[in-house]
């Protein structure tokens, strides 16, 4: 059963407060409860994300759609549960901190799920200031501060890409230490791994698009040290 049909079931007996349900599922030891306790997390702060320049565009909820692909039959119950968090008054911040919990500090996983927060923030064409300040407070949660923040927000509102930050390594960085840094990612990324830890398939899509820019990244340094 995949994770949207058991989130299906799990919505015909959910209360309206999301939150409580989270903390709930998040302490089962299996996989199929970490999953759903994660994806139930995402979606609502996919909502707190929509809501937070005080309006939810149709473009947003587009864009969550596109970040996670429900299924037909599966698409009311979500709505549900994207709907209850809009409204519940347990902030993100709540939220936040129940997905973190969940991977720990800085986790790649974790790092998608902020690039899947600003898939849906960039969806009108602008990202608003209070959607700004909604990542970067969800991005200290997760544990992502200082370069680290600037980091992955570079990679969503620079106007170029720069290798070394797509990376984290200083620009006078040595060869060395780069290809210690790629292969770190590359290991901390791969698929497989992403799978393991129980996330769902639309995360690990996400990781996979940050490891095809991670590859193309190190490509680039490569050809510059060859000069």
């Amino acid at each position: 059963m995949s994770v949207w049909s058991r989130i299906s079931d799990f919505a015909q007996t959910l209360g309206d407060n999301v939150s409580h349900a989270i903390e709930g599922l998040a302490g089962g030891s299996r996989p199929p409860e970490k999953s759903m306790a994660f994806t139930i997390g995402m979606i609502a702060l996919g909502a707190k994300m929509a809501k937070a320049d005080g309006v939810v565009t149709d473009d947003e909820e587009k864009a969550f759609s596109q970040v996670f692909h429900v299924p037909e039959k599966d698409k009311a119950a979500v709505a549900r549960v994207f709907n209850l968090a809009k409204q519940d008054v347990a902030g993100y911040e709540t939220y936040a901190s129940q997905v973190a919990k969940l991977f720990g500090p800085k986790s790649h996983v974790l790092e998608s799920v902020l690039d899947g927060l600003f898939h849906i923030a960039k969806a009108d064409k602008v990202i608003h200031p209070d959607e700004m300040a909604y990542l970067e407070s969800v991005a200290g949660i997760f544990g992502f501060m200082g370069v680290d923040w600037q980091r992955i927000r570079a990679r969503h509102v620079a106007i170029k890409d720069d290798p070394f930050e797509i990376l984290g390594v200083e620009p006078n960085a040595k060869l060395a230490e780069v290809k210690r840094r790629y292969k770190a990612l590359v290991k901390e990324l791969h698929p497989d791994k992403q799978i393991a830890a129980g996330v769902p398939e639309e995360m690990v899509r996400l990781a996979t698009e940050r490891l095809a820019r991670i590859n193309a990244a190190f490509s680039e340094i490569e050809k510059v040290h060859e000069l």
